[in-house]
């Protein structure tokens, strides 16, 4: 371990996008651990890690999102890192903001790279279903999130325990309304994200629809199924 941050690649047919992602990690923030988790891609995602000598863990099957990001913070918390950066393998996520997402952990639990501290929301249905997640959250825990589907999070040690070691905690807006209730402090911080910059996004319009459902349901009503943790703002181990 060189660093206290370990940045955590997800990666599912980035082939076309991760050597741009890690290569810039590498040559200019060199100064953050990085581990790509190469979620069973059936492209040649894992061969450009391994002829790249990437670090990586392979996945052997395509487990989804929210075990390939348990593992990252599994293998964080395992190797004695003092924070956890969930970020995209698919070039939306700038790494010019991490210094200062670093500094903020001093003031809070997660970090939220977000693009709407200072900027305002776009109109339209883009933003619609980001907004009532935003609603649904605030309703139930009394915070406003201003991004709550940034996939751009930072945890200190105590949220990427719990992140790790119970199995229902997705890297989703749901998580991060469950671990505010349970006594995390949440601080945004303002980013540029950019446009992906090869292939698809999953989340169609149908499937934006539908992630936007589930997420609030799960939010009002599934969150009070699950363990119950405590945490205080500022907890460090």
């Amino acid at each position: 371990m060189s660093s206290k941050l370990l940045i955590i690649i997800p990666a599912y047919n980035e082939a076309d996008n991760i050597e741009q992602v890690v290569d810039n990690l590498i040559e200019n923030y060199p100064q953050y651990d990085y581990v790509i988790i190469n979620d069973g891609s059936r492209d040649k995602t894992p061969v450009i890690c391994k002829n790249k000598r990437y670090r990586y863990i392979d996945m052997p099957i395509n487990v989804g999102l929210t075990d390939g990001v348990q593992t990252g913070m599994m293998y964080a918390y395992e190797h004695g890192y003092e924070y956890a950066l969930q970020f995209d393998g698919d070039g939306q996520h700038d790494p010019k903001y991490i210094e200062k997402m670093v500094e903020a952990m001093s003031e809070c639990d997660i970090c939220v790279g977000s693009r709407f501290v200072d900027q305002k929301k776009p109109g339209g249905l883009r933003m619609l279903g980001s907004n009532i997640i935003q609603a649904t959250i605030k309703l139930t825990t009394g915070k406003n999130i201003k991004d709550p589907t940034s996939g751009m999070r930072m945890f200190n040690r105590a949220t990427m325990k719990a992140m790790a070691r119970n199995a229902d905690y997705g890297p989703e807006p749901d998580t991060l309304a469950h671990l505010i209730r349970s006594g995390a402090v949440v601080k945004e911080i303002q980013v540029e994200m950019h446009d992906r910059t090869a292939g698809e996004s999953y989340l169609n319009f149908s499937r934006s629809i539908k992630y936007m459902m589930h997420m609030c349901f799960s939010i009002v009503f599934i969150q009070w199924c699950r363990k119950k943790i405590k945490l205080k703002g500022g907890i460090k181990k």
